[in-house]
């Protein structure tokens, strides 16, 4: 009887201490990735979200006949490369615009909205293509001509996607969640900008197992 009653009294205690371990846990894991490791957790998470939008979009290219198609998984790397290697780009960047307009006002925020669209926009593109190029071991000609074909296309969408998305960036988070938050957005995004580098090269192995299939 009296180990039953000191149980129930124990027993709520227990509980206090395990959610007090779990809080501290978190609080540590928050301190380690997003505070003291910013710079590298931005690099890890970008080239991941990357792959990951590859890893979708190749599922969609498959669709239905998702047995029937080989994934490239090098494809895949070469988005993950990318991804971490745009990683610090973003993270010095969202850092020095916070320096610059501290303030979380609308005129501020639209101000940030505007150089994100006209100025790390572009960049982010053209570091992407370029660096998927070069992956790809294309020759600079080859790059350029791919740049001049789609880059539009692509900007036209960071139009449409990124203003929404960055307003509730800039306006409701603290600098050090900024870059992860942009990471998890940019899997929708990096799943179009996979369809965009990648349609044509889909478009031509198709056509070339056509062909080998009629011969």
């Amino acid at each position: 009887m009296f180990f039953s009653r000191f149980l129930k009294l124990v027993q709520p205690l227990s509980k206090i201490n395990n959610a007090r371990r779990l809080q501290s846990s978190y609080n540590r894991s928050v301190n380690f990735f997003l505070r003291k490791n910013l710079l590298l957790t931005n690099c890890i998470t970008s080239g991941l979200f990357m792959g990951l939008g590859d890893y979708i979009q190749q599922k969609i290219e498959a669709y239905p006949d998702t047995k029937k198609r080989d994934y490239d998984w090098y494809r895949t790397g070469r988005m993950l490369i990318v991804g971490g290697v745009l990683g610090p780009l973003h993270h010095y960047y969202y850092v020095y615009l916070d320096k610059i307009w501290p303030r979380a006002d609308l005129r501020s925020v639209g101000i940030k909205i505007l150089w994100d669209q006209l100025a790390c926009s572009p960049l982010t593109i053209l570091c992407f293509f370029y660096g998927m190029g070069y992956l790809e071991k294309h020759s600079t000609t080859e790059i350029n001509d791919e740049v001049k074909e789609k880059f539009m296309y692509v900007y036209l969408g960071d139009w449409f996607f990124w203003p929404p998305v960055q307003f509730i960036n800039f306006y409701y988070l603290p600098t050090h969640y900024r870059v992860l938050y942009i990471n998890i957005a940019t899997t929708a995004y990096d799943v179009f900008l996979s369809f965009m580098k990648h349609y044509d090269q889909h478009e031509k192995s198709i056509t070339s197992k056509d062909v080998k299939s009629i011969e």
